[in-house]
This record gives C-alpha cells, structure tokens and sequence, in this order.
C-alpha cells in the first residue's frame, strides 16, 4: 500500500508543477481536475471518506464547473462567441 500512496503522492506534486508551468488556461483546470481526485483517492486510502466526498464533489465538481463557466465567459475557449 506504502508504493501506491508514493506514486499518488508524486503524482500530486507532478499535477502541481504542470498547472503552474501551463500556458493554456484549459489544460490548467483539466490538472486541477486531476490533482482533485487523486486527493479524493488519497483520503480514501487515509481511512477517511468523509473527506474524500467533499474533496471530489468540491475540487472535482463544483470548483471545474466553475472554472469552465468562467472560461467560457472571458471567451478562454475557443468556439465559444457569443451572436
């Protein structure tokens, strides 16, 4: 169990330096997504779900909705112009 919490936990640190150093802001949310669950995952593995819920409903969910509403609303995205 020790190898798999040492992957997630790089896996973690990866997805941090990748949202920082990204240029595009989509790919940055689609990290952040990432980043989110693999905390649910991890707190799953810690014994505690209570925490896992509310990291991948929150992180996961609610935050990236929020984030692609945004985009979409700066025109961030392409193909989104408003007639």
């Amino acid at each position: 169990m020790e190898i798999l919490e040492i992957i997630l936990l790089v896996f973690l640190i990866v997805c941090a330096l990748f949202a920082t150093l990204s240029r595009r802001l989509l790919t940055t949310v689609l990290i952040f997504m990432s980043y989110s669950l693999v905390m649910a995952i991890i707190w799953i593995l810690l014994q505690s779900p209570d925490l896992a819920i509310t990291e991948a409903a929150v992180g996961a969910g609610v935050t990236s909705i929020l984030f692609f509403l945004t985009l979409k609303k700066v025109h961030a995205l392409k193909g989104t112009k408003d007639e």
